[in-house]
């Protein structure tokens, strides 16, 4: 992206959205559970949402934060403060900032092409809140329209509050109010603590969570120092996707999801383009939702953090010794592994060790799938979006997380596949986008 368009954004207000009618009449303090407060969840989450122009009068800075409004009263904690716990008082509201670019969103290709991974426009698309300031509002957003009438809502959300399916919870019933909706379809649920707390006694008796998470006294997630982190996508076809999954299964007789074996072969190619030593443990991990898993099943309304981080961890050398379709068979196993006592175990592991320095070490790889969350029916009264981008850098435990995202519906000609966005040090990437280039020379084939 060029200078020029970057600096052709200009903030105009910041406003401090607050609640239509009060939702409490005494200050009090709101629990979190045990899942809402693992300390690799101690981060903020930023993504952006981008909207195509259509005809109308209204705008949409106007139009959400009325909407946003009328939502509050029904998810006050969102404008809450997190000093130390989550502090819910009178008078409290949330950021809402107010952009303007002078240029049209398909002149950047409605960020959806490969510059957007590495383009400083984006990052001026969210908030983008200090520790102390994320603390003290832990959800901030930011309304951009473009010269073309097309606009980017960009999230900032401690991951405190919600996982992704609780954020899509909120945008959802902020998009119903502004298209007119009377009231929300799906009230919010909140009991954290009675829901998703610790036993009593609190016990460990799944061994996993011992084997998966370590205590290291003073140690901070996400402050591993790997050099640069840069970031950039890559495009996978459906039909590279195909034949990598036929490969497997002629040598394994298994048939693979996408994220199984796509994600076996990149978590492969990033830990041997990084040059990590034999030796060294490699995690691979990924969040599994465990709502209907639970016993009792969590309400439908629950909104708070829903899933619980699964890993398959090997030595980098049987990683990259190992044939893939070993490492895609072990990751469609660790699913299993996630039950109602592994949830209470690492639930209880995380009440007994809370500020002991919970950590999963180095070198893990973070994997997510966007493509099914939900993003895409936030439709404020002008469509879903199209295109859905996430800033972050940090996930579960992970310096160099990778994302699964659907290419945009306003691009042309991408209606096949759907794209890569990795997160991996500077000095890898050589090697690493040649291990790529097979599902780049299957897609031009």
């Amino acid at each position: 992206m060029r200078r020029a368009e970057m600096e052709r954004i200009k903030m105009l207000e910041r406003s401090v959205i607050y609640p239509s009618h009060p939702p409490f009449t005494d200050d009090h303090s709101l629990p979190l559970s045990h899942l809402d407060t693992d300390p690799n969840l101690h981060l903020t989450v930023r993504y952006l949402r981008v909207y195509v122009s259509t005809p109308t009068t209204l705008h949409p800075f106007h139009v959400i934060s009325s909407a946003l409004s009328r939502a509050l009263p029904h998810f006050y904690p969102l404008a809450a403060t997190l000093r130390p716990r989550l502090w819910c008082a009178a008078g409290q509201g949330l950021p809402l900032l107010r952009a303007a670019a002078d240029f049209t969103l398909d002149s950047v290709h409605h960020l959806d092409d490969d510059a957007a991974a590495a383009s400083p426009l984006a990052e001026q698309l969210a908030p983008d809140p200090g520790p102390d300031e994320a603390m003290e509002h832990p959800c901030s957003l930011q309304v951009t329209v473009f010269a073309c009438g097309g606009f980017t809502l960009g999230a900032a959300i401690h991951h405190a509050l919600c996982d992704g399916m609780g954020g899509s919870m909120f945008f959802n019933a902020v998009a119903e109010l502004a298209r007119g909706a009377a009231r929300i379809t799906a009230e919010p649920v909140w009991e954290r603590a009675r829901l998703l707390g610790p036993r009593e006694p609190a016990r460990v008796e799944c061994a996993l969570v011992g084997e998966f998470l370590r205590l290291e006294k003073g140690s901070v997630p996400y402050e591993q120092n790997v050099g640069k982190i840069c970031r950039e996508w890559f495009h996978v076809s459906d039909e590279s996707v195909d034949a990598l999954k036929k490969s497997l299964f002629h040598h394994s007789g298994l048939n693979f999801t996408v994220f199984e074996a796509l994600g076996a072969y990149i978590w492969r190619a990033k830990v041997l383009a990084s040059g990590i030593e034999g030796g060294e443990m490699v995690k691979f991990a990924y969040s599994i939702n465990i709502r209907r898993l639970v016993q009792p099943p969590l309400p439908a309304g629950y909104w708070g953090n829903g899933c619980v981080p699964m890993y398959v961890q090997l030595s980098a050398k049987d990683l990259i010794e190992k044939p893939i379709w070993e490492t895609a068979e072990l990751i469609k196993k660790s699913k299993s592994n996630v039950t109602d006592e592994y949830v209470r175990s690492y639930v209880d592991f995380q009440a007994l060790h809370f500020g002991d320095g919970i950590t999963v070490g180095k070198e893990v790889s973070g994997f997510t799938d966007w493509r099914h969350l939900g993003h895409s029916s936030v439709d404020f009264g002008w469509g879903g979006p199209v295109t859905v981008f996430p800033l972050g850098r940090n996930l579960l435990g992970s310096v160099e997380p990778c994302f699964f995202l659907p290419y945009s519906t306003a691009t042309s000609g991408r209606s096949d596949g759907f794209k890569v966005l990795v997160n991996l040090r500077d000095t890898a990437f050589p090697t690493f986008r040649e291990h790529m280039k097979f599902f780049s020379i299957l897609s031009k084939s």
